[in-house]
């Protein structure tokens, strides 16, 4: 498997796992009510903390982010382009998702643009690479 391969297998299960601390966070499943409502159909889910939002909102911006990897990730590999740029493009945008999620949860606010600002970048290298071919 290529290392573009396997960053977006290991963003993948990143981003998986992050979706389920942000939904336990939201529900608060540490507590035994909040522990219920995680089991449940999550109707009567409390207003999430601050932290809890800012996890959310850095899951799911993972999760969209993740999608437009995978598509250039998976173009990269179906046309045979293994270039030095795809394994640099795909290791800065796994990187800097790493860094974000903790950058975002602490709620800093002009690092976490920047931090996201690199991860498009790698986006970028990896597109680069394909349209030059």
């Amino acid at each position: 498997m290529t290392k573009p391969l396997t960053l977006l297998v290991c963003m993948t299960v990143f981003t998986w796992v992050l979706l389920i601390l942000a939904s336990l966070a939201k529900a608060r499943a540490w507590t035994p009510r909040g522990l219920l409502l995680a089991f449940g159909n999550r109707a009567d889910l409390p207003e999430p903390s601050p932290a809890a939002a800012r996890l959310d909102r850095a899951a799911r911006n993972t999760l969209e982010n993740l999608l437009l990897f995978a598509v250039l990730v998976l173009t990269a590999h179906a046309a045979n382009v293994d270039t030095p740029r795809v394994v640099l493009g795909a290791q800065l945008f796994a990187w800097s998702r790493l860094v974000y999620v903790p950058v975002y949860w602490a709620g800093i606010a002009y690092l976490r643009t920047a931090v996201w600002a690199v991860s498009v970048a790698g986006m970028g290298l990896i597109a680069a690479a394909l349209l030059a071919r």
